[in-house]
């Protein structure tokens, strides 16, 4: 039986029933992206996850909350130095986003310490300790003074903090040491100041049987007679910084990879947006930190636990499978595999649609890995978002160009935190002959498509892959998205105007099948959801499901007030942030919002529109994106909305994947009118059993393309909807 749990972020201050014209018809972006991160820490007190597993959420919201800080606090301080008084769409003044913001950080970092102490307890019951500075045992003790003088001692730097020594620079998550010594000699006070370089790792194991492992910045207090001989040490505090971390684009950039080699290097030295401090922070040294460092609508967060909960990722990579999930293995389409391999002969065919995780990655590279190698293929044309350290979508594209072909890959430098990697992979796609471009300076290049176009007989044939996520192997493990593979004509023929717009400003003025943003997505959706309205006004079954990343963006709310107004029942899976208020009579009152946290990330993107039937029926229109229901997704970036006319893959999506959605009691929440969230609750009714969509597609066959492989194998069970059970 799962436990209800509730998130307490209070979304923000609202009338009971606020009129359709009212900003507190909205939710308050950036508190809902916090109840988001609630619902990723409530995971970690997940008591049917494994121990380890637990630790890795709460290293994830950690890792998520630095993210927000450096990004979207630092986009409202921002607001308030430049004195700009944009209201948010909820009505609030970014100094009163601002402050409500910081309150409830601090509200999340003391619920991340209390987890972290319970789970650091539990841990060292199953053999895996975390020591701080105390004695962790003599061999173990000895083992750690020896790796301290060989590896930590030579790469670290005391500095002096006196008028001959300037304050150092502090990198974003950079974590620092300020010790307050006595000298022996003279008896003088001195200040010194130990910076720990981003090389060294945040935590040290001791090798043995046992695990013990011991932060760095704990290593280094130990030992500090060590470091500071002739010195008697009065107290130290370990403090961390996180700066302002975004890049703003200037549209008269000349040279846009110049301007972002340079911006790179100018965001490590953005303004402080948070100063962590650790234990009992000596006052003066608090005090020269806080004038140093020009905290300017910064952040102070002084906490007694660990800072940087990012870091325990460390001790997740800790080898005990009996304290992980069970490892799980991508299947590879079983359509692939009945061409003997052949890419293009199951596409050819007809189209193919892979769910991944559940269905590998690596058929995405596999069919670049064709192209590359086929003597009839004539060009490939790649969109890149983020490809990951490691890509081999990058090395296929680079194994196409030394064969001879023409090949186009569309790099997007804005790609937040990616842009060092992506301006990487640019320069050797270039060396290897690939024609680079950059896209738009103002928009975002985030639609993720392939196309190879292939010599067949005396004609050409264009092959496409549409994906909902990245070209990036690592994610695509634990992102679930979808790709969709299709040799039709006219999605080939939409995806070369598509590319023509990417790489010489060519606006399509009519296409086939695609929708694209900024031109034509948003008014795809306002079309589709304006029809859902008028079958309601006609008396005929009127429905709407989406599953999205994030809906923020007022217009498509408000088009979803005015569908639910007229009667249609809309269900909106909303893994993130949700500005829409559901179940207000008047407004929103056929409006549910669910979200699903669990061992995947929901990350597809699906609109589902009834089309004058219930959901789900083989009349419904369905749409796979690359875009999420935010105004930068339709308005200001480069995406993709696809209609999904194959009958085979239109079920799959609509009655296994979205339904699979739609179904899942044991990792959904839903959202409350007042903006908190509950965890779904399972029923007590034991013919009603509880149904996990992330255990159903990882223990059941394929969705794509299953073909002769069932036919005396076991079937994916049908799902079924039973109204007024979301």
């Amino acid at each position: 039986m799962l436990e209800a749990r509730e998130t307490t972020t209070q979304v923000s201050v609202v009338e009971d029933t606020p009129a359709a014209t009212s900003p507190a018809r909205f939710f308050n972006r950036e508190l809902s992206w916090l109840a988001f991160n609630e619902r990723v820490l409530a995971e970690a007190e997940n008591p049917h996850y494994p121990l380890l597993e637990r630790l890795r959420f709460l290293s994830i919201s950690g890792s998520n909350l630095d993210e927000f800080m450096t990004v979207r606090v630092a986009g409202i301080a921002g607001q308030i130095r430049r004195s700009i008084d944009e209201i948010s769409i909820d009505g609030m003044t970014p100094s009163q986003q601002l402050a409500a913001v910081h309150e409830q950080i601090l509200v999340i970092e003391a619920s991340q310490q209390r987890i972290w102490a319970d789970l650091k307890d539990q841990l060292a019951d199953y053999g895996i300790r975390v020591v701080g500075e105390q004695q962790a045992g003599s061999e173990s003790d000895r083992w750690l003074k020896q790796y301290f003088l060989e590896h930590i001692m030579p790469v670290i730097t005391p500095q002096a903090i006196d008028p001959a020594h300037p304050f150092p620079f502090v990198a974003s998550t950079g974590i620092g040491i300020l010790f307050s010594l006595t000298r022996v000699a003279d008896s003088a006070p001195v200040m010194e100041m130990i910076l720990i370089p981003q090389a060294l790792p945040r935590f040290v194991r001791v090798p043995g049987p046992e695990a013990i492992y011991m932060s760095i910045e704990d290593l280094i207090c130990r030992h500090a007679d060590e470091i500071f001989p002739g010195f008697k040490l009065n107290g130290h505090g370990v403090f961390r910084v996180l700066r302002d971390s975004d890049i703003e684009i200037e549209e008269d950039a000349e040279d846009l990879v110049r301007y972002y080699r340079t911006a790179i290097q100018r965001r490590r030295r953005g303004m402080v947006i948070v100063l962590q401090l650790q234990g009992k922070f000596d006052p003066a040294a608090e005090e020269l930190l806080r004038a140093q460092l020009a905290l300017d609508k910064a952040l102070i967060i002084k906490t007694g636990g660990i800072i940087g909960m990012a870091g325990l990722a460390a001790i997740v990579d800790e080898d005990r499978p009996e304290l992980k999930f069970e490892p799980y293995s991508p299947r590879y389409p079983e359509r692939i595999l009945e061409h003997d391999g052949d890419c293009f002969a199951a596409i050819r065919e007809k189209g193919i649609v892979i769910q991944h995780p559940y269905e590998s990655f690596e058929v995405v590279i596999d069919f670049l890995k064709q192209a590359a190698r086929d003597p009839d293929v004539i060009a490939i044309k790649q969109t890149l978002y983020r490809a990951g350290k490691q890509s081999a979508v990058v090395n296929a594209l680079i194994a196409a160009a030394e064969a001879g072909k023409s090949v186009t890959a569309v790099v997007e430098l804005k790609a937040r935190f990616d842009e060092e990697q992506n301006l990487l992979w640019a320069s050797q796609l270039e060396r290897a002959g690939v024609q680079v471009i950059y896209g738009f300076v103002d928009w975002k290049t985030h639609a993720k498509v392939s196309m190879v176009v292939r010599r067949e007989g005396e004609a050409y044939r264009t092959y496409c892959h549409f994906g909902t996520g990245n070209y990036h192997p690592i994610t695509a493990r634990i992102y679930t998205d979808l790709s969709y593979f299709t040799a039709q004509p006219a999605a080939g023929r939409d995806v070369g105007k598509l590319f023509n717009f990417i790489t010489g400003y060519i606006e399509p003025k009519k296409t086939e099948l695609l929708s694209i943003s900024p031109i034509s997505l948003r008014n795809t959706l306002y079309e589709c959801i304006d029809a859902e309205i008028a079958n309601a006004q006609k008396g005929c079954p009127a429905a709407i499901w989406a599953k999205l990343n994030s809906l923020t963006d007022p217009g498509v709310i408000d088009r979803l007030y005015a569908a639910s107004q007229a009667g249609v029942e809309i269900v909106l899976v909303i893994r993130g942030i949700c500005c829409l208020r559901p179940g207000i009579p008047g407004l929103s009152e056929h409006i549910t919002v669910k979200s699903i946290i669990g061992r995947f990330l929901e990350h597809a993107r699906i609109w589902a529109f009834g089309n004058g039937a219930e959901l789900p029926s083989r009349k419904a229109k369905v749409f796979i994106t690359s875009a999420d229901g935010m105004s930068r997704n339709l308005d200001r970036r480069v995406e993709l909305l696809l209609p999904i006319r194959n009958k085979t893959v239109h079920d799959q999506v609509l009655g296994q994947v979205m339904l699979a959605n739609l179904l899942d009691t044991e990792q959904s929440w839903l959202l409350e009118s007042d903006g908190s969230y509950h965890r779904v609750e399972t029923s007590e009714d034991k013919s009603e059993k509880p149904f996990n969509l992330h255990r159903y597609f990882m223990t059941n066959p394929s969705l794509s393309g299953r073909g002769a492989s069932l036919t005396s194998g076991r079937k994916v069970p049908k799902l079924s909807l039973r109204r007024g059970n979301i």
